[in-house]
């Protein structure tokens, strides 16, 4: 293991970001200067979001591996700029660590890094590097860019808009109940291995989302322009109650419409929770959860990994459940508490 004195902070950024290249001509200069130059392109305006992921806070190395981590950390923010109906177009990363970190492994950090930005198309533009006290601090900020007046905003819904759903939701959370019962069990037991065998599906949900990119194909394709959107990252009943705050409004949701992997399923019952609890306030799923006018139902219906799960209603701030058994109930946001 190389100790991170011996690279020093400079000697360190060039070793970790050697293997990036810039992907968009617009990118003038990258790293490696006081600051990253990037040409504006006419006609769209610029988008920015950030995001803070701290060790013991909102991740836990005895479970997520640095290469996975890496990853997620630009996936999170790039899901924020594809929920404003924008394009990505590069990151700053900028990282804190304590002295048990060698070289290594920040170098699958970085590759992690590395693999979003290739599978996303987006340039790492700069960042900074410190030391930390104790574990590990990670900030990433996205620059993206949206045609002039196309950007979606949680404050356009209206009663009778459609309230829809991309993907699965709920099998991060599912992911997360697993790798926390097996931390468990091999801090009590640790001559024994866990056999995550019937878990691939929602672990990879928890340790390695993806951003849907593909949406915004999808809806242009189908020409349907939503009227809100938001990315499901603190779970669907709070961003559901930021989309109502936001357009004065409120919201039907139909648990029996609920989009939910069988695998999800699976460890509700393992855990003796609701399904829809798990759908609805999981969390880190990163599907989007978007509103559309009613008169787009027919464009909507039949495309396959939209689910229609309610609508709006005129009823500001009221976000309620019907259940399977068709008992009707206030939908609390209680999800992520950054704050908890």
């Amino acid at each position: 293991m190389t100790d991170i004195s011996t690279l020093g902070e400079f000697g360190l950024i060039a070793h970790l970001t050697r293997e990036f290249t810039p992907f968009h001509p617009t990118t003038l200069k990258a790293i490696g200067d006081d600051a990253a130059e990037t040409k504006p392109v006419r006609g769209r305006n610029q988008l920015v979001t950030t995001d803070l992921l701290i060790e013991g806070v909102h991740f836990d190395l005895a479970y997520m591996p640095l290469m996975h981590l890496g990853y997620k950390a630009v996936v999170v923010n790039l899901s924020d700029i594809y929920a404003m109906g924008g394009t990505p177009y590069g990151i700053t990363v900028s990282i804190a660590m304590s002295s048990r970190f060698p070289v290594e492994a920040l170098d699958e950090l970085y590759a992690g890094i590395r693999h979003a930005c290739e599978a996303y198309g987006v340039d790492l533009l700069g960042g900074d590097t410190s030391s930390s006290k104790q574990g590990l601090i990670l900030s990433v900020t996205a620059l993206g860019d949206v045609e002039e007046g196309k950007a979606v905003y949680r404050s356009g819904a209206k009663p009778t808009d459609l309230v829809c759903v991309t993907g699965d939701i709920g099998g991060a959370y599912a992911g997360f109940l697993i790798l926390d019962r097996e931390k468990k069990v091999y801090i009590d037991k640790p001559e024994e291995q866990p056999d995550l065998t019937d878990y691939e599906y929602v672990i990879g949900r928890q340790l390695r989302p993806e951003a849907r990119k593909d949406v915004a194909d999808w809806l242009k394709q189908h020409d349907i322009r939503p009227t809100s959107m938001i990315d499901i990252s603190d779970g669907l009943a709070s961003e559901l109650h930021h989309i109502c705050a936001q357009s004065s409004c409120g919201a039907l949701i139909y648990a029996s419409k609920l989009p939910i992997d069988f695998q999800t399923v699976a460890v509700a019952e393992e855990f003796d929770i609701a399904p829809s609890v798990f759908a609805t306030n999981g969390g880190e799923d990163y599907e989007l959860l978007f509103t559309v006018p009613i008169a787009d139902f027919q464009k909507l219906k039949d495309i396959k990994g939209i689910a229609i799960v309610g609508h709006i209603t005129p009823d500001k701030g009221l976000v309620q459940l019907v259940t399977e058994s068709g008992l009707t109930l206030d939908l609390k946001a209680e999800g992520w508490n950054h704050f908890k």
